[in-house]
């Protein structure tokens, strides 16, 4: 089956560092390539799957993600188990269609990190918007977001919480859970 990693070696460790430089640095937008998933998933999301999904990490794929063409590229290049939302390490679609939030885990006060990570493939990824602030960021950044009291709720929650990964296209920004949103100008 095509549209995987031509080098996996040396293509997913690329992709690996360009997706934690995202992490490190919330509101900061990296480029990835070098996959070619079947549609509707875009590059950077094929990308992103390839590179953090593996037998050990159930993803959740919602919406129209959820086809046939979609589950058996994850399968086939990833062995990645395809899961309901509760179950899912990860979850992948438009953000209308990973809603309820509610669905995922959030982690546990002894086990934080068993939460669950979105990637929301958005139709658009800028850096304007909402404020961010925190970790990674030396004064702040802006992002693109959907809904910017979503994100600040889940802040309010950590260290329980979603991280989000946002993919468009070939790019990939991160918002982890640490990170303060607010309507810019509001920091």
């Amino acid at each position: 089956m095509s549209g995987g990693f031509a080098d996996p070696a040396i293509a997913s460790a690329a992709a690996f560092r360009q997706v934690m430089e995202a992490m490190a640095r919330p509101g900061t937008i990296q480029r990835v390539t070098g996959a070619a998933p079947p549609g509707p998933l875009s590059p950077a999301t094929g990308a992103v799957l390839l590179t953090l999904c593996d037998p050990d990490t159930p993803v959740h794929l919602a919406g129209p993600l959820s086809c046939d063409a979609v589950r058996k590229w994850v399968a086939f290049h990833t062995g990645a188990p395809i899961v309901r939302p509760s179950h899912g390490m990860f979850a992948v679609g438009a953000w209308d269609d990973l809603m309820p939030l509610s669905a995922y885990q959030i982690g546990t006060p002894l086990y934080p990190d068993r939460s669950a990570t979105l990637i929301v493939q958005a139709e658009r990824l800028e850096q304007t918007g909402a404020a961010l602030s925190g970790p990674g960021i030396k004064e702040t950044h802006s992002l693109s977001l959907p809904e910017i009291e979503t994100f600040q709720h889940n802040a309010g929650l950590f260290p329980l919480g979603l991280d989000f990964i946002f993919t468009c296209c070939d790019r990939v920004a991160a918002l982890p859970r640490t990170t303060i949103v607010t309507q810019n100008g509001d920091v």
